[in-house]
This record gives structure tokens, C-alpha cells and sequence, in this order.
């Protein structure tokens, strides 16, 4: 016959077991509670291009980190840097940046930067990939996890108010194909995949001017490169045919959305976007990411961008 100190070790290790069971039932319990809850979409965060307030015209706003206040001060989410806006790119002035944002609460949402590589000369197209992986190490440096690259463009109009005036249609040069100028294209940037894939940055193709201008132009280079460092970047004002059923098309591999408004009339052309129905495009894409306004209207910006801000928020936050 057991002793009373077997008895009681018997009896405490019992009950620990029922309530071990009874533990795990609870936990079984409360987790399919947790994931039969229904996540509740916040809607994109959105973000502002720093080109919005400098527009490539107001002096007194081309300075990053005033940029970077006056984006805190009307509570947007993040910052897209114009690298032609930037006065310095030594590491202390990225450092500074960097630490600008974060003090405000904002993250650097995107990298916004030039390139061509729609030229014959070779020396060109490398110069232009040079330029592009470098731009890459600097988003990389600032912490920023994309950056908008372009195609170029045939470069024959007179000038950029010819180049709108004929609603971003040049002639090709002389003696060359589409499917010539795509290979330079595609050739250039998969040249800048090893540096992309290295910093872990994505390079993100706009639908702009030149061989961008359209959705089939896009897709094409990106299926042809065929990499996960070139995605999109999809801008809402560049498509001037078609626009909705043109941003669909690209939705797919959009890592970041530039999204025009135009206060005060545009300054080359103004168009009415109708944002709840971008949305929609963009939901049907499961698109979650950053939202960055490109102001381009005439109203001062400062009274403008807020009130974008808005605008952009009811239609994204559904």
C-alpha cells in the first residue's frame, strides 16, 4: 500500500496534467479565435515626392530636410527623395537625412532618379548604368528600399515643352528600330541586377516617357529582364490614353505608386484621375504599398499638398 508521501506526489502530478490539458485546450481555443478573426485593412500608407515642393522651381524649397519637415508637419507617412533635388551625396549628408526622417517619424519610401539608355553610343548606355548602380548604393545608404528608373527617350524633340505638346510621342532616331532601342534597354538594366540584388534594393520601371510611355512598353522590359529587382513604379499621371485600363496592366508588379494631383491647373496638362477607381485596380492587385504624391499643379504648395493629402487619404484608407 502506497505512503501518504506517494499518494500526494501521485495525486499533485494528476491534477498538473488535467490542468496542463486544460491549458492546452484554452490555447487551442484562443488561437482559433485569433485566426478566425478578420484582419482589418489601415489602407496604404501614404508618402510625398520631395519634386512636389521643389517642382524644379522653388528655391526655397529644393532643401531635403525643409522637405522632409514640411512633410511631417502635415502628416504624411514618407518621404520619396528626388535625387536631382539632393545638394550633396557625401555619406554624412545621407546619414543626416536619414536621421531627419526618422526623428520626424517618417520613413524613406522611395528614390526618384534619372536615366536614358535609348542612345547608339555604348559609351553612353555604360555611363548610364554606372550613374543607375550608383544611384542604387545611395537609396541602399539612405536606407530607401526602391528606386524609380525610366527608359529614356529618343531625345528629338526641341525640348521638354515640344516633348508635352506632343503628348511624350518623339519621332525615332534615324536608322533605328523599337526593338533595337528595347535591347539597349534591357541590356542596361539587367547590367544593374547584380548591384540591386547586392543592396537589396528594387529598381522600380515608370511608366514614362519614351519607350515607357505605355503599359505594353513597360511589361515588356520587365518580362524580358525577368528579375524580382525590376518591378514597377507606377505613376498615375503619365498614361494620357486609356489610363485605367493602362495602370491595370502594370498593377501587378507595381512596388510603388506615384500619384498626381493638379491644384491650379497643371503645368503641361491636367488630368482628372479618378481615385476611387485606381484604388480599385490596385485592391484587385493586392497592392499594399506606399502611396507617393507628385504634386504638379500650380496652386502654391503649400496650401496645395495638404490638401492632396486628403484627397489621398479618403480614397486610400478604403
Amino acid at each position: 500500500m502506497p505512503d501518504r508521501r506517494q499518494f500526494v506526489l501521485q495525486a499533485a502530478t494528476a491534477m498538473g496534467l488535467a490542468q496542463c490539458a486544460t491549458g492546452a485546450a484554452e490555447d487551442s481555443s484562443a488561437a482559433a479565435k485569433v485566426t478566425s478573426t478578420p484582419v482589418t485593412w489601415k489602407g496604404n500608407r501614404i508618402g510625398v515626392s520631395t519634386y512636389s515642393f521643389w517642382q524644379f522651381k522653388n528655391a526655397s524649397l529644393r532643401n531635403i530636410e525643409n522637405c522632409i519637415n514640411q512633410a511631417a508637419d502635415m502628416g504624411f507617412d514618407g518621404v520619396e527623395i528626388l535625387h536631382r533635388q539632393m545638394e550633396d551625396e557625401s555619406n554624412g549628408y545621407l546619414q543626416k537625412l536619414k536621421q531627419a526622417a526618422f526623428r520626424r517619424g517618417l520613413d524613406l519610401c522611395g528614390f526618384s532618379t534619372h536615366q536614358t539608355f535609348v542612345s547608339p553610343d555604348k559609351a553612353v548606355r555604360k555611363k548610364n548604368v554606372e550613374h543607375t548602380c550608383h544611384c542604387i548604393e545611395l537609396a541602399y545608404r539612405l536606407g530607401i528600399p526602391t528606386i524609380r528608373v525610366n527608359t529614356g527617350r529618343w531625345d528629338t524633340s526641341k525640348d521638354f515643352d515640344e516633348l508635352m505638346a506632343n503628348k511624350g510621342i518623339e519621332p525615332r532616331l534615324p536608322g533605328v528600330s523599337d526593338d533595337t532601342a528595347y535591347g539597349w534597354v534591357t541590356d542596361s538594366l539587367s547590367e544593374c541586377l547584380a548591384k540591386a540584388e547586392e543592396c537589396g534594393v528594387i529598381m522600380g520601371l515608370e511608366n514614362h516617357w519614351g519607350l515607357g510611355r505605355t503599359a505594353e512598353g513597360v511589361n515588356r522590359v520587365v518580362k524580358t529582364v525577368n528579375s524580382p529587382w525590376l518591378k514597377v513604379t507606377l505613376d498615375t499621371g503619365n498614361f494620357l490614353e486609356n489610363m485605367y485600363e493602362q495602370m491595370d496592366a502594370i498593377a501587378p508588379q507595381a512596388v510603388l505608386v506615384q500619384a498626381k494631383t493638379y491644384d491650379g491647373g497643371g503645368s503641361w496638362y491636367t488630368l482628372d484621375i479618378d481615385y476611387a477607381r485606381v484604388v480599385s485596380i490596385l485592391r484587385k492587385h493586392n497592392y499594399q504599398g506606399y502611396v507617393s504624391l507628385e504634386f504638379e499643379g500650380k496652386e502654391d504648395v503649400l496650401t496645395a499638398i495638404p490638401k492632396s493629402l486628403v484627397r489621398l487619404r479618403q480614397a486610400f484608407a478604403k
